[in-house]
């Protein structure tokens, strides 16, 4: 099962020795308010030291995916979120924002197939005006 909170306290020292856990947490939040700040290349790098002590945590993956779609790095970007559908096939945010950088990338038939999903999953208004159903 994956793990879709930020990077929590572990009982037991992380293998890569990179930074302590308590670092990991405050990495993931100091990421969060670069991306709101428009410094996705920064949180991305506060992230790489994240994922790499923590590879199964979710949030930070789906962090890192929109850094690298907010900083235009639409195939990392698109592999991020990938990753974060093989473990939450169900996530429609990740299935929103996967279209959105197909849409970017000009892969529009990809990109209607996750409009569609997301819309599926969760029938907000955006994902539905997206996925255009109708057409």
């Amino acid at each position: 099962m994956s793990d879709t909170r930020p990077p929590s306290r572990p009982s037991q020292p992380s293998s890569s020795g990179a930074g302590s856990p308590e670092t990991h947490v405050i990495d993931y939040r100091a990421a969060e308010h670069l991306l709101a700040a428009r410094d996705p290349r920064g949180a991305v790098k506060l992230l790489d030291s994240v994922i790499a002590a923590h590879p199964e945590n979710t949030a930070a993956r789906l962090l890192r995916a929109r850094a690298f779609f907010a900083a235009a790095q639409l195939r990392p970007a698109a592999l991020e979120f990938e990753l974060v559908l093989e473990r939450e096939p169900d996530n429609a945010f990740a299935h929103f924002a996967l279209a959105r950088t197909h849409e970017r990338s000009g892969r529009p038939e990809q990109a209607r197939k996750h409009f569609r999903l997301a819309a599926a999953l969760d029938p907000q208004p955006d994902y539905l005006a997206a996925a255009r159903f109708e057409n």
